[in-house]
């Protein structure tokens, strides 16, 4: 993924969850994916997906169940 990638995302994804804290970050060994946090907290990560000329990116976050308990 390039810089310019990671920053349309990191926009889009600052806008559609009304969260300005969302950060889009290149992974040190990784050229096709990129890490994701709000604030410190890393949340999941991005993948770029570059299949029969088109371009997407992919989200993937996990849910632990611990995470679940109140």
């Amino acid at each position: 993924m390039e810089k310019k990638d990671f920053e349309r995302v990191q926009t889009y994804m600052r806008r559609l969850f009304n969260n300005a804290q969302i950060r889009v970050v290149g992974r040190p060994k990784k050229k096709d994916s990129a890490e994701v946090y709000i604030g410190d907290e890393f949340i999941g990560v991005l993948f770029e997906d570059k299949e029969d000329g088109d371009l997407s990116f992919n989200f993937q976050m996990a849910i632990l169940d611990t995470d679940l308990e109140d």
